[in-house]
């Protein structure tokens, strides 16, 4: 998106699409992709952190971890070469440029800075981070940092990455000195810094059975989830939202504890609607939710659409599907609360 924003001389990215366009990426050149992440495998990806930003400023590079996401962070480390520490940082809307990777016609890539038009570049984003621990001693360098791509890499002795790793399961702050030790005047800082918590998610987000505000409310997007089609539509399960209860102010510890049950809730509402896609859609309810309560006193649910509740004609054929799914999940509930709730859309079929 950045890079449509470098095209089109847009901050951060255009609003609109070009169709037909070149393609911005040909054939995967020679990157640090290559190294990064397991292209033999079809793993095209560097693990993120939701909220993690990185703020570039004048002799001083910053990576801000939201304190919400420790467990996201300790998951991605755990995972990682212990000689290497990459992740892929958030768009960061507290910068004014970002740093964009460009595929020149010879397949190489170089580093541009997309700025918003006639002001004064302050903080720099970037679209990675990696912490290589190869660095000699004996090199002279207390620690190096280079722009690499789109993202920023910091090369550090091994014993810092130990340093950096502990300080990061402590979730402790910590900072790299970068430059050689005896030209103080040419160093640059890097910081790790634990921030406050995130919650600038799902901004706008409203439900479609009350319009309630999902604003900062955990979410997974679902993207091979329950799918019918009946009479020319087909209804889709697209997301999750994990509402917030009194027992549990932040949500769910782990969504995916709860995958199994939101799988079979989300076809039992499937299968109960596919009588009625074609009137739905008709009627201009393409995107539905359904928000389930599953509580030692209370079990129920609330479907609806355009803030409405849906009309009674549907509810029998709900009450039957859906009912005994959900007192089955209730009487599986390890903890305490759950408060979800699930979104659909109801599509044409494309022949």
């Amino acid at each position: 998106m950045l890079r449509l924003g470098a095209e089109y001389r847009f901050y951060p990215c255009p609003l609109f699409s070009v169709r037909f366009r070149k393609p911005l990426f040909g054939e995967t050149g020679h990157t640090i992709m290559n190294l990064l992440a397991d292209f033999r495998n079809y793993q095209y990806t560097l693990p993120v952190v939701k909220g993690l930003v990185v703020d570039m400023e004048v002799r001083k590079t910053s990576i801000k971890i939201p304190s919400n996401r420790y467990n996201e962070l300790m998951k991605a480390m755990n995972k990682s070469n212990e000689h290497v520490l990459a992740m892929g940082a958030c768009f960061n809307d507290r910068a004014d440029s970002h740093l964009v990777c460009v595929q020149n016609d010879d397949g190489n890539y170089q580093t541009q800075a997309i700025s918003i038009h006639h002001q004064p570049r302050k903080v720099t984003g970037a679209c990675f981070f990696v912490f290589s621990g190869a660095l000699k001693a004996s090199s002279g360098f207390l620690a190096k940092t280079s722009i690499v791509e789109d993202g920023v890499m910091i090369q550090i002795t091994a014993e810092t990455m130990d340093s950096l790793r502990q300080a990061l399961r402590d979730m402790k702050d910590f900072t790299i000195t970068c430059g050689k030790a005896d030209q103080e005047e040419n160093q640059e800082l890097v910081h790790i810094q634990w921030t406050e918590d995130d919650h600038n998610f799902n901004k706008g987000v409203i439900s479609p059975i009350d319009g309630k505000s999902m604003e900062s409310i955990t979410s997974v997007k679902i993207f091979h989830g329950s799918e019918f089609k009946a009479n020319g539509k087909v209804i889709r399960w697209t997301e999750v939202f994990f509402l917030q209860s009194e027992d549990q102010p932040n949500g769910l510890s782990d969504p995916a504890d709860h995958s199994r049950l939101t799988e079979n809730v989300a076809r039992a509402f499937c299968m109960a609607l596919c009588p009625h896609l074609k009137l739905l859609k008709e009627d201009g309810m393409a995107k539905l939710g359904l928000r389930v309560t599953l509580d030692s006193d209370q079990v129920g649910y609330l479907a609806g659409s355009n803030g409405q509740p849906l009309l009674p004609q549907y509810l029998s054929d709900l009450d039957s599907a859906l009912i005994p799914v959900i007192h089955s999940g209730a009487c599986q509930l390890s903890e305490g609360p759950v408060v979800m709730e699930l979104v659909f859309y109801i599509l044409e079929i494309i022949s």
